[in-house]
């Protein structure tokens, strides 16, 4: 049984052998909770108190257990992780415009991109159908439908690398800043911009074990539907097992996203990397499964509809709306889909420390703390001795 030992306004804990541990972990994600009454309180209190910034009362309110972020459903996890943009919202403003931003302008210049050149190809093509053969103007033809899917290929190449980067940057960077929040360590943007680079390397190994797996789970699909398409060809419960099998890969599709999400928030605070970084990951969304697809598709429903405004009202157009509202609509999207990006990042790393309160895994935040410093210079992960993970039975 875990005892508690109250010393003033600290939690100490033993562990069965009766060491003791230091302080019992407490999340700053909750801090934001009981602000209001902690500011309450010290309006009736010493007026030095009352002019203290609230991110500094925040960290002073930090006396909630670990083991209550299991508790945390789908709407908590969202409040939370909104809370926690508010509250710190000038590091993460910087986050936003140093690469969140650039993400986003990445993301939806290759939309208006891809889609203008798609519609000449297609409209070259069709004149091509309708030039005879031999003709200059039919060579002329099919040599600029060349050009232009050269051009398209080069776009999507160039797209992709850049929207990697990019990602991977700022998956670190808020994963770090979170985390230096969770251990109430002062953060600056400078100290985030220096670690990003060396956790940037861990993200790329997971990452490639990811699209790896992914990519062997498209071949599968394949496979299975196209066997599915030549045993049940002309039968009449063919459609119905086709539509089976469609849901069946969007949940495994989903499944395997919600794993790479929490295996980038591993890599940047254990020591896992990797396939190893995707076990870990597998095993700690056990019993938050449900919550954290449900956020998944949340998110990933908010970035469809921004697509479809974007690519409507700015790329195609509308009779009714002129250059300035496509500029204007075009500016509201970017801001839009920086937010959904910067919330998403933040879910997904409030999801990872719900996740470990679930399974009764505490965090020692003065060994967190000792290892998201990078002042010596390398960056050095979590390992399990370090974070002390330990099996809290109550």
């Amino acid at each position: 049984m875990k005892r508690k030992k109250v010393m003033g306004n600290s939690l100490e804990t033993k562990s069965k052998s009766g060491t003791m541990i230091g302080p019992s972990p407490r999340h700053a994600l909750y801090a934001s909770t009981i602000l209001p009454t902690i500011s309450l309180a010290l309006s009736f209190s010493s007026p030095n108190l009352q002019h203290q910034h609230p991110q500094t009362l925040i960290r002073r309110a930090m006396d909630r257990e670990q083991e209550e972020l299991q508790f945390l459903g789908f709407f908590g996890i969202c409040k939370e992780s909104t809370k926690i943009i508010f509250t710190w919202s000038k590091i993460f403003t910087k986050i936003i415009l140093s690469l969140i931003l650039p993400l986003s302008f990445i993301f939806l210049a290759h939309i208006g991109l891809s889609l203008l050149l798609s519609f000449k190809i297609i409209h070259n093509e069709d004149t091509l159908d309708q030039t005879q053969q031999g003709t200059s103007t039919y060579n002329n033809i099919s040599a600029i439908i060349s050009s232009e899917w050269i051009t398209y290929w080069l776009i999507k190449m160039a797209y992709f690398t850049f929207l990697l980067i990019f990602s991977l940057l700022s998956t670190a960077a808020v994963v770090y800043t979170i985390a230096s929040i969770y251990t109430a360590k002062d953060i600056t943007f400078k100290k985030v911009l220096s670690v990003v680079p060396k956790v940037w390397k861990r993200l790329m190994i997971t990452f490639l074990w990811s699209f790896v797996i992914l990519f062997l789970y498209h071949i599968l699909a394949v496979i299975v539907f196209i066997t599915t398409a030549i045993l049940f060809y002309n039968v009449k419960v063919g459609m119905a097992i086709f539509v089976v099998l469609i849901i069946v890969y969007l949940v495994g599709l989903v499944y395997i996203s919600v794993i790479w999400q929490l295996a980038s928030v591993v890599s940047v605070l254990e020591d896992f990397k990797g396939c190893q970084a995707m076990v870990k990951s597998k095993g700690l969304i056990k019993g938050k499964m449900g919550i954290s697809m449900a956020v998944f598709l949340v998110l990933y429903l908010c970035l469809v509809l921004i697509q479809i405004l974007f690519e409507r009202f700015v790329v195609l157009g509308r009779p009714n709306v002129g250059v300035a509202g496509r500029i204007g609509i075009g500016i509201l999207s970017l801001v839009l889909l920086s937010m959904v990006f910067l919330i998403g990042l933040v879910v997904q790393t409030v999801i990872y420390f719900v996740c470990k309160s679930y399974h009764h895994e505490n965090i020692d935040k003065s060994s967190l703390a000792d290892h998201l410093e990078v002042y010596l210079g390398e960056y050095v992960p979590l390992t399990a001795k370090d974070i002390q993970l330990e099996q809290v039975y109550v």
